[in-house]
């Protein structure tokens, strides 16, 4: 899956995957939303973003995630 506004830059917040070449990671795209930021929320307090740029953050975590076990436990 290829993700056009997804960029990773060794030379840019230490090669952390970053949205269009900006200083905003998409860890912390995800974290606003995690914490119930909507999309329209958090391109008003930053305005360098996209609705779509929420947007493909989410598909992008999605897909690192998507090969991997996370291991749960159960609750006694």
């Amino acid at each position: 899956m290829r993700f056009a506004r997804i960029t990773i830059d060794p030379e840019l917040m230490a090669g952390l995957p970053c949205i269009r070449g900006l200083r905003m990671p998409v860890a912390s795209v995800v974290a606003m939303v995690a914490d119930g930021m909507t999309a329209e929320e958090i391109v008003a307090e930053h305005p360098d973003l996209e609705v779509a740029d929420v947007a493909e953050a989410l598909r992008y975590a999605a897909e690192a995630v998507r090969e991997r076990e996370l291991p749960l436990r159960h609750s006694a």
